[in-house]
């Protein structure tokens, strides 16, 4: 099975340091999952979810999800979960309707990841 890709040529609208081109790959349903446990805290008996970082399972999904960037590499993990020196709300969607649309994640996912 081949991993499907979207590439992306951003333009200066985000500020230069972002312009460029991007590319996306399809993450595998193990590292997709390996994420959502990583931040996902359950109840030791129950095994209910008590909390959920979305916002850190939608960074590190773009992240591993990042295949190729400008060479000035403008985009980290960090930078994605950085509330003070983050990257552009727009930029942030923009690149999340990619991977989510490349990783098969529902709608009903994606509306809780951005807390919506």
């Amino acid at each position: 099975m081949t991993l499907k890709t979207e590439t992306l040529e951003i333009d200066d609208r985000f500020g230069e340091e972002y312009t460029g081109k991007y590319v996306f790959q399809e993450i595998s349903w193990a590292k997709r999952n390996r994420i959502i446990q990583k931040h996902t805290r359950y109840h030791q008996v129950t095994g209910q979810i008590m909390n959920s970082d979305y916002v850190a399972i939608q960074a590190e999904t773009i992240w591993a999800s990042l295949k190729e960037q400008p060479t000035k590499k403008p985009v980290s993990l960090e930078k994605l979960l950085s509330e003070e020196n983050g990257i552009p709300i727009e930029l942030g969607e923009l690149f999340s309707q990619v991977v989510n649309r490349l990783c098969g994640v529902t709608m009903e996912e994606a509306k809780n990841s951005s807390g919506r």
